[in-house]
């Protein structure tokens, strides 16, 4: 990885400056992202859902093209034969299926949160919205859990191999441990470089909840002190009704991302959030109690960054 930068953007710049008021909120969304994938979790259709959801909401968005993701780019954080397989359906993705639909869909997902990522750092601009999930799971060379490639470490090793920061940092805030995050980490010998903190490693408890907001989230985001940027993913699934997880009611999650927008800002670190997981169906398919989390997540960021009415 190259080291251009000379100086971290944390540094260059003070909170009042990371925090100014933006007209609207970047975000970096194209249909491509989406894909039929004949599975339990519901995150390949998940972002024209919420974007769906988003726009009704009144809140400014500034939508913006998606770069997919090459080979190359996917190649830095897994192995190469890895990926040409699971993009040329020779290899089950994360769905556990070979469907062309999803892996058409890989180079997009991982390339709204690498287009955003790039966006806060030149632009420059204090936070960019990439609606994409699916990622702390995958490993260095296999797929787990959902997710087929990690495009938390896809976008970390683009930002440090391209020069644009000398530290990034993945703020997991998913309901489980984001163990791939870590395996392709130890694998890449990174961590020196990216600043991990997975709550799901300790967080999973109902009776923790409020030792999470009160202790746990801010020593979290202390981790991230240096940064350059922060990839913050804002899962819905903690929530105390998803199947999958929960520990954390509606309020508490929107207090979650109220936490991690207000400090981020104060401490100058711009920050580029995705979706994660959340698992809460109709038997109809349709996912209103996530979307309410998204939405959540949207006017707590929007309270942060947009000016006051």
């Amino acid at each position: 990885m190259s080291n251009r930068h000379e100086t971290p953007r944390s540094d260059a710049h003070d909170a009042d400056s990371a925090a100014s008021p933006l007209a609207a909120l970047p975000l970096f969304y194209d249909p491509r992202m989406v894909a039929r994938n004949e599975s339990f979790s519901p995150s390949a259709q998940k972002p024209a859902q919420v974007v769906a959801s988003w726009r009704k909401l009144g809140v400014p968005l500034d939508e913006r093209p998606v770069t997919p993701v090459t080979v190359d780019e996917l190649a830095r954080a897994h192995d190469r034969e890895f990926v040409e397989d699971v993009l040329a359906c020779r290899r089950p993705n994360g769905f556990g299926n070979s469907l062309t639909s999803v892996a058409r869909s890989l180079p997009f997902t991982s390339g709204a949160l690498l287009s955003a990522a790039r966006h806060v750092l030149t632009a420059p601009a204090p936070v960019a919205l990439a609606p994409c999930s699916g990622f702390h799971h995958a490993r260095h060379a296999r797929v787990s859990g959902f997710c087929t490639f990690n495009g938390l470490m896809v976008t970390a090793t683009a930002l440090l191999a391209e020069g644009l920061a000398q530290r990034v940092g993945i703020l997991d805030c998913d309901f489980h441990y984001g163990d791939g995050t870590d395996e392709i980490l130890d694998a890449l010998g990174a961590r020196d470089r990216v600043s991990h903190w997975t709550a799901g490693a300790v967080y999973g408890d109902r009776r923790r909840a409020l030792d999470f907001l009160l202790r746990g989230l801010p020593e979290g985001l202390a981790s991230m002190a240096g940064c350059d940027v922060v990839l913050y993913q804002a899962g819905a699934d903690p929530h105390i009704d998803d199947p999958l997880g929960g520990f954390l009611t509606t309020p508490q999650l929107h207090e979650r991302d109220a936490i991690v927008f207000r400090t981020l800002a104060t401490l100058g670190i711009p920050v580029v959030w995705d979706l994660a997981g959340g698992y809460q169906q109709k038997p109809d398919g349709s996912i209103p109690a996530v979307l309410e989390i998204h939405d959540n997540t949207l006017r707590a960021c929007a309270d942060v960054y947009l000016p006051k009415a």
